[in-house]
């Protein structure tokens, strides 16, 4: 496969941005490679400055599950844009995407649009800290809620270990009141709740987590997260940020049965522009400014364009019954993933909820981050290769998650079989 043009854009664009991308991911540096640059998608594929065309499963990493350019999304934003793109002003739009919003998650009895998922996140901390007037919270290792000082957290050995910053320039006094815990250990859970459950404000948590890889939750976890913080009058805050409207319509709340106190959604209720939003029950959004004390604020927050989109988005999974349609699509993906492996002797676990699904090369499935960890890397670097090589575009590293989307056609999916069969049998 030719990428010269992408090579040299790569290299201009490391002039002028960090390691020449605006996302550390995007470079390819787990993978060993060299990132092809992208000049337009439609429906299902992405096309490259060198001429390449993908199969693509990454999807702006969850947005886009219409697909890239979607006509219906597209006609949208023209008719918008004519009326101008932001105004830093209120409009009908945003009242109309958050009764949208409500429809498909009640748990959301109020909200506030943002612009990305870290600021959902960021900001529901807050207000989680206010609300309860506590400051200690409990992340996973592992779980992914974007790059706000609190939460670039790792943990040391130990059920429950108080943070160290994981990053330059976070404090440690920031990260000492961060408890991070394995995912899917809820006996860390209660032992760190009853040795300071009167300090801590909130649990936030991916209830489906998808920045290690796609990893599920164990039976009755989330049942024991939402108990556990309702004895000590903590939040529960469900960053479904990737996994709301895939997992199920109504994320991993609906698939589960489990209702948090305060949700972060973001990606599809943009449509695949800039767009998050946070919110929950009543008593305790509404300690937000102008209502109440609880400071946030954003000049882009509900700008219309994103508002447009995401109305469009919505309204079409709602209408065609999707989320169901595009599973079915991702169950038989995953199925002949499996079989294609098992025909060249290699082993993978192949996890999927919903519309999201992963790949690891591993011999036990994989629970939390330090399993994930241990997979085999070095055989999914040969298996992205392999497949990037014959046009299938997987996300690059195995701690990512894999998406469908409705465009996504029979023929794509027997053309990604047929080069996984190939890219299996490089690797006996």
């Amino acid at each position: 496969m030719n990428l010269k043009k992408s090579l040299q854009a790569f290299n201009e664009a490391k002039r002028f941005m960090p390691g020449g991308v605006n996302s550390p991911v995007r470079s390819f540096n787990s993978v060993d490679s060299n990132p092809p640059f992208i000049s337009h998608g439609a429906g299902s594929h992405i096309f490259d400055i060198d001429g390449n065309e993908y199969i693509d499963y990454v999807g702006s990493w969850g947005p886009l599950v219409l697909g890239h350019a979607h006509p219906r999304v597209v006609a949208a934003l023209s008719r918008q844009i004519a009326r101008g793109t932001s105004y830093g002003a209120p409009t009908l739009l945003e009242t109309q995407l958050a009764r949208l919003v409500n429809k498909i998650f009640p748990s959301m009895q109020v909200m506030r649009m943002v612009s990305s998922g870290t600021e959902a996140t960021m900001s529901a901390l807050r207000v989680a800290r206010g609300y309860t007037g506590r400051e200690k919270i409990i992340k996973f290792i592992g779980c992914y809620h974007g790059h706000s000082d609190s939460l670039l957290v790792k943990a040391g050995s130990g059920a429950a270990t108080f943070g160290e910053p994981s990053s330059p320039g976070v404090t440690r006094g920031t990260a000492q009141d961060t408890i991070a815990l394995p995912y899917n250990d809820l006996a860390a859970v209660e032992s760190a709740f009853a040795q300071c459950g009167e300090q801590i404000a909130a649990v936030i948590v991916e209830p489906v987590a998808g920045n290690m890889g796609l990893v599920l939750p164990k039976e009755n976890y989330l049942r024991g997260l939402r108990d556990v913080t309702k004895k000590f009058g903590a939040l529960l805050i469900f960053d479904e940020v990737m996994c709301g409207f895939r997992v199920a319509l109504g994320g991993a709340q609906e698939k589960y049965h489990v209702t948090p106190d305060l949700t972060c959604l973001g990606k599809i209720i943009g449509g695949g522009l800039p767009c998050a939003a946070y919110g929950g029950r009543e008593d305790i959004m509404r300690n937000v400014s102008p209502d109440g004390r609880i400071y946030q604020a954003g000049t882009l927050s509900g700008n219309p364009l994103a508002m447009t989109a995401g109305i469009e988005t919505l309204t079409a999974l709602l209408e065609d019954n999707l989320t169901d349609k595009i599973a079915a699509k991702t169950s038989k993906l995953v199925e002949g993933l499996q079989s294609a492996a098992q025909r060249s002797n290699v082993t993978i676990q192949t996890p999927q909820a919903g519309s999201m699904f992963g790949i690891f090369f591993s011999d036990k499935p994989v629970t939390n981050y330090d399993e994930s960890a241990a997979a085999n890397q070095e055989q999914f670097k040969r298996f992205f290769a392999a497949m990037l090589e014959q046009g299938i575009y997987l996300a690059p590293s195995q701690f990512e998650t894999l998406f469908m989307s409705a465009a996504h056609t029979e023929e794509d999916l027997a053309r990604t079989l047929e080069a996984a069969e190939v890219a299996f049998g490089a690797l006996r």
